[in-house]
């Protein structure tokens, strides 16, 4: 928020002091004044960080540049689409695009982006002093080639966490009914059976309570890919399935008969559990996609649940959006035996990594200075701010602003946890195959939500169609 001087002296005082600068054009002034009056325009998700950027970032990137930022923000389905429909057309309609973590491999091997590394090697005029690729996170690898070249500026950057509610697992009365009921103390679950007993507790609890409250959250949609990758990505392996099930290094196998895993017997366990929070989670859960889960836990209608961080900022300290603010745990997702010591051995994973990045279309018709506004937003000097809006790290830098430190403490250390322990969590696997294998398999999941499948029979069969697709496209020899 910036508060305006008070009338009177205070603004006189202002008017006088500004009156005696000598004018001083700095980078951004000078760098933009060749582009002055041009407009960038940009797509992405309708997400706490994108917002940030377009009713933020983008203004003031204008007043330093005279550079005017145009980001349109939409669903994450149509996101994709115009985005990919403009690079394969080459109509140059966006200069920048947000690119997922999980889709960048499909875009370079289409060339569908520009090397920003290159490029601005190539035209140093053009390179901010405030911005530096070294200062970035190592999730910036994400978006790197076999060189090490940047083709996207990271724009968030946070792992699907374990949120709880304190007040309630804090509550003395409920901390006895469920020690009575269960024989355990009521504390975050580090098991999968322990989140189970706990979810099961909390949707009794407000049924014989007449409360509006479930056990859990379940990004359950029957229609979108959100579940097929909350499923995938998140709960899957917290049983020890990785990368899909798939294979790579053996012949791009997914069924266990070829060497996969994704019908195997942790993957079954691990549906059927996942199904099981999903019969006993609030009734919208089946309508669900990764926006819906933040709102239900928001909306204090479960007690726990596995929520994207980029939502946690505003579920702990937006009273306008959220009513448990104050009141928001947070901690590792429960885990298999095993688990951990393979995430911490490299082996495998306990949860998703996740996040974007900016990057620029080979068919924009700017890109020089849609390279200078992506340097804009990947300088140290815009994330505080931007962090403590959307909890998202990109810069190594920003853990120390004092204003993350603050909300790090309103978060109940999610920070500390994307700091420490953000190693333990994945991005998706590198595959360029990623939509084609995921639309392939997901008709299959979907019937498997809706009952018109058994989870067994279904895996059984999801693995059977992503082999075939890997066959068809080439992969599977």
């Amino acid at each position: 928020m910036f508060l305006k001087p008070k009338a009177g002296l205070t603004a006189l005082a202002v008017a006088l002091m500004t009156s005696a600068l000598p004018a001083h054009a700095d980078f951004w002034s000078d760098a933009g004044a060749k582009y002055k009056g041009v407009v960038l325009h940009g797509v992405t998700e309708s997400s706490p960080p994108s917002a940030y950027i377009k009713d933020v970032l983008a203004p003031e990137f204008e007043a330093k540049t005279g550079i005017k930022v145009d980001i349109e923000t939409t669903s994450w389905d149509q996101m994709y689409d115009k985005a990919i429909k403009d690079m394969e057309a080459g109509t140059g309609i966006y200069d920048m695009v947000y690119i997922e973590q999980d889709i960048i491999y499909a875009y370079l091997q289409r060339n569908f982006l520009v090397n920003v590394s290159k490029a601005l090697a190539d035209n140093p005029a053009l390179k901010a002093p405030t911005y530096d690729e070294s200062h970035f996170t190592t999730f910036a690898n994400y978006f790197k080639n076999g060189d090490g070249d940047l083709f996207g500026v990271p724009m968030e950057a946070f792992i699907k966490v374990y949120l709880y509610r304190t007040d309630l697992f804090n509550d003395p009365a409920i901390q006895a009914a469920f020690k009575e009921k269960t024989g355990a103390d009521l504390k975050p679950a580090t098991t999968h059976e322990e989140y189970t007993a706990i979810a099961d507790f909390f949707t009794e609890y407000g049924k014989a309570n007449g409360l509006e409250l479930w056990g859990s959250t379940a990004q359950a949609h029957t229609g979108h890919p959100a579940s097929w990758y909350e499923f995938f990505e998140s709960v899957a392996p917290t049983f020890g399935v990785y990368n899909w099930g798939i294979d790579a290094s053996n012949n791009y196998a997914a069924s266990v008969a070829n060497g996969g895993t994704m019908n195997s017997d942790k993957a079954k366990e691990a549906l059927k559990w996942w199904l099981h929070l999903r019969d006993i989670a609030p009734p919208e859960s089946p309508q669900s996609t990764w926006t819906e889960t933040a709102t239900t836990f928001a909306a204090g209608r479960a007690a726990q649940g596995l929520i994207y961080g980029e939502n946690a900022a505003w579920i702990a300290s937006d009273a306008s959006k959220s009513k448990v603010v104050g009141n928001v745990g947070t901690a590792l997702p429960p885990l298999s035996d095993g688990v951990m010591a393979d995430a911490e051995s490299g082996k495998g994973y306990i949860g998703y990594y996740d996040g974007g990045a900016f990057g620029l279309p080979a068919s924009s018709k700017n890109q020089e200075a849609a390279l200078l506004f992506l340097q804009y937003i990947g300088q140290d000097e815009v994330q505080p701010g931007w962090a403590a809006a959307a909890p998202r790290i990109t810069n190594t830098a920003t853990y120390d602003a004092p204003v993350v430190k603050e909300m790090n403490a309103k978060l109940g250390g999610y920070y500390d946890m994307l700091r420490d322990q953000g190693k333990l969590f994945a991005g998706a696997p590198p595959y360029p195959f990623h939509a084609q294998v995921r639309e392939a398999t997901a008709p299959i999941f979907y019937d498997i939500l809706t009952g018109k499948i058994g989870p067994d029979e279904g895996l059984d069969a999801m693995a059977a169609k992503a082999e075939e697709e890997l066959t068809s496209l080439g992969y599977r020899k």
